[in-house]
């Protein structure tokens, strides 16, 4: 018979539009613990049955301004400090089991501050369950007549549940029963005196309404989520002496329905509340708690405490579970013990403790962030994701805020001043809380089946095995074996009648004595046969005895060579033992030894990813001065050349002005020098000049002159170039010795484009006046550059001064009697031409000037 299975049922997502969707809020109860001591302060009081007051301790100002000022907080119900465990599951689990009894998925979970009391309101205390216990026993209380054989549900690894058929069931059952470790029927199953007080609950409180057609089993599983990773408490790890194994953490999936679900849970199928309490019990004590300041047992996760109950109806006669997969349900009831919020400067949490604070504390803020979202998306109708995946906790249950089941939250607060602070946020989120509204889950539709299946089959049983008993007969049905000695007389033949009715009847004996002497040799021949059967027995018992012997003493033989060969073996083993041994602890050597390799291996690995990112970041610290280096020096560049450009077109238009001015006063000379009374300056009489010297200075006449000499010119210092000679047609010979000469050069009266072009050097012979009134020339050197403009410009960089003086003819400035020179005089006497370096000209093509050259001159210098 095909197994059927089934999946959670899934509520479809609710639109926000939609008139007919209901929803109900987030279900927030308080409850206050007790102080531990009367001469405690206390900052938190009950004012009514929802209602609680805070205020600050004393000598604590809540606002910066110093006010006092007390909040009061509104839950669905509040409970004090006296209220019993009884009353607080009547008001909150009490409505979960029935949904969870009815097919409807629950979420309950405590919530504070640590060491309020979140642990103790689950679980419980000796003498006194806690909500834990008694949800287990509301439910077997409830569906213990109706439950099913043990493995006729069978939970799969999908989140699923398959309905197995009689047969595989008992398979299972029988697999299970052969296992070594002996199974206790649940009615006698021996309590574990530790948690025995927290189950002996005696209010025996039930479902009033149970589908009775219908078969129930209860699934549990157990698990911790602790730095954010899911563990299974109810995993069973193989114990590894040499090198033990630690805990592998689960993962989230979701299955066809979008159903979260932790993959690979352990899942346990349990028949009685002692069963379920103690696999639940076995997995308390593998979760993680610590001592910290503010509690001793300090649970450093969250808990999560799931009760699956799958159910199926009866088929039609009410003998079997139907096996149609649309008619099983499964419904989930999960109990969540969360961790308290802490504050690691009242923990003083170090190491690992500080390191499961935090994850705490992350956990919770994620928690209450999604709150937060769900509670601004419906006061405000906007859509924003919520931030379920931020957290294994958030993402586990976001099925829940999704319209999957009730969701109910006790607030554990504790009263004492030192917790203020922790209470105040913890109340401001259980505020926040209600005002989030889950939508209500479908009910499932009604089955076709007619009602009361089952008791109608069991009454019919009953009357049946009483009719039965009526009658006398077996009710079984079996017949009884007949011995061996009643089959024997049935073959020998039927005695005649032996009653004698008249005196004179000779034929009643004769039949008698006929029939028994048939009998008696029907017995003769039996007794042969039976005689001649037992030697023939003896004869195969002698034979089959000889081979026994033989058969005994082959298998003595091979017995006594198999003992050797175990003897040698075992030697072999002790052997193998001690190499073993000696194998074991070198390796244990090799391990530890592996261990330090290793943790040195680390430690060079980190030291080496040190230094190559300490490499790496002076490597780019080096490549991002370079480009900010760079960068400097791009806009230094930029900079000067700019500055450069204002400051040379600033000096060229100085100059030009300077250069007027002197244009002005050499024509004024030219002028003088080519006067028509003269057609060459008249050369000074060097006989006035001996006169003049002599009548100043009563030094001895000078000594005759030298022969002349031959005239040789001087060799340029910027020969071997391509030069053009500018030579102004006004320019007066000297009959000096040295005279400038310049090989391949253009010689023009005028400059012009055609002869820049030719050449890279431009020399310009300049003659004036000197102050002693000689002849000086002055050949001005430059360099031709080609324009943006298509044309030349010369860039003057060179002067050479050609002058001779009469030795007789010096001027003595130390002489009193040296008449002072006109002003204009000096002027033209100390005319500063090594100024004149800048000077340019410049041809463009086309143009119409005449000589096209410009002076650029600095101000004239006086003498000093």
């Amino acid at each position: 018979m095909k197994a059927a299975r089934t999946k959670t049922p899934r509520k479809p997502v609710l639109k926000k539009s939609s008139n007919t969707s209901l929803k109900d809020p987030v279900g927030v109860y308080c409850r206050v613990r007790p102080l531990s001591a009367q001469d405690q302060e206390c900052c938190i009081e009950v004012i009514s049955e929802t209602t609680v007051q805070i205020h600050p301790p004393d000598g604590y100002r809540i606002f910066r301004n110093g006010e006092y000022r007390e909040m009061q907080y509104t839950f669905k119900e509040v409970f004090g400090t006296l209220v019993t465990q009884k009353a607080l599951f009547d008001v909150v689990a009490r409505p979960l089991v029935e949904d969870l009894i009815h097919g409807k998925n629950g979420l309950l979970f405590t919530y504070g501050v640590t060491g309020s009391g979140k642990t103790h309101t689950m679980t419980g205390s000796p003498g006194d369950g806690g909500l834990l216990p008694r949800c287990l026993d509301m439910i077997f209380n409830s569906i213990g007549p109706f439950q099913a054989k043990r493995f006729v549900f069978k939970v799969d690894d999908k989140n699923g549940v398959d309905v197995q058929c009689e047969v595989d069931a008992l398979l299972e059952r029988q697999k299970r029963d052969a296992m070594p470790i002996p199974k206790t029927p649940s009615g006698k199953r021996q309590i574990d005196p530790e948690f025995a007080d927290m189950i002996s609950v005696r209010d025996h409180c039930k479902v009033e309404e149970v589908e009775e057609d219908n078969v129930y089993s209860v699934f549990v599983s157990y698990i911790e989520i602790y730095n954010n990773y899911i563990y299974d408490l109810l995993e069973e790890i193989p114990f590894d002496p040499i090198k033990p194994k630690p805990p592998q953490s689960k993962v989230l999936r979701e299955d066809q329905n979008h159903n979260m679900y932790v993959i690979g849970c352990t899942e346990v199928e349990v028949k009685s509340t002692e069963e379920a309490f103690e696999v639940f019990w076995r997995g308390q004590k593998k979760r993680r708690i610590a001592n910290t300041q503010l509690n001793r047992e300090s649970s450093r996760s969250h808990s999560v405490f799931m009760i699956k109950l799958a159910q199926a109806p009866l088929d039609a006669d009410g003998d079997n579970v139907l096996q149609e997969r649309e008619q099983i349900t499964l419904s989930q009831l999960s109990l969540v013990d969360l961790a308290g919020s802490e504050r690691t400067n009242r923990t003083k949490a170090e190491g690992n403790r500080l390191r499961e604070a935090g994850n705490i504390n992350q956990s919770l803020m994620t928690l209450r962030t999604c709150i937060e979202v769900l509670r601004e998306n419906q006061m405000y109708g906007t859509n924003k994701m919520v931030p379920y995946r931020d957290s294994k906790l958030t993402h586990l249950f976001k099925n829940y805020f999704d319209g999957e089941g009730k969701v109910r939250m006790i607030v554990c607060v504790n009263p004492k001043a030192e917790d203020y602070e922790e209470s105040l946020q913890v109340m401001r989120f259980a505020e926040m809380t209600q005002e989030v509204e889950v939508a209500r889950p479908v009910d499932k539709p009604l089955f076709g089946l007619t009602p009361g299946r089952r008791f109608r089959n069991q009454a019919f049983k009953d009357e049946l095995s009483r009719k039965l008993e009526i009658r006398g007969g077996p009710i079984s049905g079996e017949t009884e074996e007949q011995s061996a000695a009643e089959m024997l007389l049935q073959n020998f033949p039927p005695l005649p009648s032996c009653e004698l009715l008249d005196v004179n009847d000779d034929q009643t004996l004769p039949r008698l004595i006929e029939v028994l002497e048939k009998r008696h040799r029907m017995r003769q021949m039996l007794s042969e046969e039976f005689t001649k059967n037992v030697l023939a027995f003896k004869t195969m018992l002698q034979e089959f005895d000889s081979s026994i012997v033989s058969k005994e003493n082959y298998a003595q033989g091979k017995l006594t060579e198999k003992e050797k060969i175990i003897a040698g073996q075992k030697m072999e083993i002790e052997r193998l033992e001690k190499k073993t041994k000696t194998l074991e602890y070198k390796i244990e050597i090799l391990e530890k030894t592996t261990t330090i390799y290793e943790e040195d291996k680390r430690n060079l690995q980190q030291e080496l990813e040190s230094k190559s990112q300490k490499l790496q970041r002076q490597a780019s610290d080096k490549r991002r001065l370079e480009a900010r280096l760079q960068g400097m020096v791009t806009e230094t560049t930029m900079k000067w050349e700019k500055e450069c450009e204002r400051r040379v077109a600033a000096k060229q238009l100085e100059m030009q002005n300077k250069l007027w001015v002197k244009d002005e006063k050499l024509k004024q000379l030219k002028a003088i020098v080519t006067e028509p009374k003269n057609e060459k300056p008249e050369r000074p009489s060097r006989e006035k000049d001996r006169e003049k010297a002599f009548q100043r200075s009563v030094s001895p006449p000078p000594a005759p002159t030298a022969p002349p000499v031959r005239l040789r010119h001087r060799r340029s210092r910027s020969a071997g170039e391509r030069w053009v000679d500018h030579k102004p047609p006004s320019n007066v010979p000297t009959e000096t010795v040295m005279q400038p000469h310049v090989p391949h050069a253009i010689t023009v009266a005028a400059a012009n484009e055609k002869a820049l072009a030719k050449c890279d050097k431009y020399m310009l012979t300049h003659q004036e006046l000197a102050s002693d009134g000689e002849i000086e020339t002055k050949l001005i050197k430059g360099d031709v550059y080609r324009t943006r403009g298509g044309g030349q410009a010369v860039q003057f960089t060179d002067i050479e001064t050609l002058k001779q003086e009469s030795p007789t003819g010096r001027k003595r400035r130390s002489s009193p009697s040296s008449p002072t020179p006109p002003e204009d005089a000096a002027e033209s006497e100390w005319t500063d031409v090594e100024t004149r370096c800048s000077v340019a000209v410049e041809m463009r093509a086309g143009s119409n000037l005449g000589p096209g050259y410009q002076h650029h001159a600095q101000p004239k210098r006086r003498k000093p």
